[in-house]
């Protein structure tokens, strides 16, 4: 009999456009046209529920996992990381560092009063916020667990703030949370926001509460070590990667399915991050990276997704500059447009896109343009073989 020869060298291209095509939802269903027209598949749940958008995030930090398994850094590398992605958050909310809005009793702000007036409202948390807590705490637990134990951690998250939320009487209600997970603004997380951040430095379109407070970040460090999990499944060359993609495809199915179970007690809600959620959207991405998988390096159909793969390489980049481009064209800089003041953006769509379409469609086409947009920048750093990482 003859030697074993190890297999080969494996690098899946799925990760990279799974990952990019992520990122580019996320621009595309951050930046409308017109918010005030949008198709409904593109905006949030209002509440209890999902919609494709709702599915971003935890894709994202689903993928986080995954490549948290690959990288394989040390603690002090683990912590620097979490800490400089959470401080990259807290700039982007903080841009431009003055309020250029008006401030209430005062009529004619000096620029210190603007400087002082924003950070004294500064939203703490953030995606990128949270995104570098839950990366930091599930590196770190998977630094020091075997598998079983991970499971037990990620399992021990989902149940304990399932009771958490459920069980534990809310401050100034007199009921329990279970009663209360239908007011936004009276969750056990609610109150959590208001304790720990204060009123002013919650979501200024919430101001009662924050879709990325504390306590509902918790369970999304469960997320983030679903995603290692699946990465050590996805990079386990022991098994043919055939078996790996069906493995994917059941635990996927399995997790959508107990989900949709929890969701009768505990329904699936982004803005809490519930349990169920957790579980919904990790099976979800568990589905769409196996397809990927399959259809890119097993059957090797990749022409389609190269733009995704682009945008993979950069997501941080294209993350962090499309958000300071949109305070940019949005909020700062305005010129005179029919006799008031105007954002860029707000000129952009009225001229190139609201005359000629309907409104969804006029306000997919400019969301759909500032995609096509970045990736052009992005085209450019890959063209450069530039990398940024943190």
């Amino acid at each position: 009999m003859g030697d074993v020869v190890p297999p080969p060298r494996e690098r899946l291209a799925a990760l990279d456009v799974f990952r990019g095509a992520t990122i580019a939802g996320m621009l595309l269903v951050n930046n409308p046209g017109s918010w005030n027209a949008i198709y409904a598949p593109l905006e949030h749940a209002e509440w209890n529920g999902w919609t494709p958008t709702d599915l971003i995030f935890p894709f994202f930090l689903f993928i986080v996992g995954i490549t948290t398994h690959l990288s394989r850094k040390e603690p002090k590398q683990i912590v620097k990381r979490g800490l400089m992605i959470f401080l990259c958050g807290l700039l982007l909310n903080a841009f431009p560092f003055f309020w250029w809005g008006k401030i209430p009793d005062v009529p004619s702000p000096s620029f210190l009063q603007r400087v002082a007036w924003r950070f004294e409202h500064l939203r703490f948390m953030g995606v990128l916020q949270r995104i570098g807590i839950a990366y930091m705490c599930a590196a770190l637990i998977a630094l020091n667990a075997d598998r079983r134990k991970r499971i037990i951690v990620a399992a021990s998250i989902l149940i304990g703030y399932w009771l958490v939320m459920t069980l534990i009487p809310v401050p100034g209600t007199g009921t329990i949370g279970a009663m209360l997970l239908d007011q936004p603004d009276k969750t056990l997380a609610a109150w959590t926001d208001r304790l720990i951040l204060g009123t002013n430095h919650i979501w200024v379109s919430t101001k009662t509460w924050d879709p990325e407070g504390p306590l509902s970040t918790i369970p999304a460090i469960a997320t983030a070590l679903l995603g290692i999990l699946a990465g050590e499944w996805i990079t386990d060359k022991k098994r043919p990667l055939v078996d790996r993609v069906v493995g994917l495809y059941g635990a996927g199915s399995l997790a959508m399915v107990v989900a949709k179970f929890w969701d009768w007690v505990f329904p699936i809600n982004k803005n809490l991050w519930t349990s169920s959620y957790v579980l919904f959207t990790a099976g979800f991405a568990c589905i769409a990276l196996a397809t990927c998988i399959w259809l890119i390096d097993m059957l090797g159909v990749k022409r389609w997704s190269k733009p995704f793969a682009i945008y993979g390489l950069n997501p941080l980049v294209a993350f962090v500059g499309s958000g300071l481009m949109a305070r940019l064209i949005d909020s700062l800089i305005k010129i005179d447009f029919r006799g008031k003041p105007t954002s860029l953006h707000q000129i952009s769509y009225a001229i190139v896109f609201e005359p000629f379409f309907p409104a969804k469609f006029a306000s997919l086409l400019w969301a759909l343009c500032f995609v096509a947009l970045w990736l052009g920048i992005l085209w450019l750093l890959y063209r450069r073989n530039i990398v940024i990482k943190l």
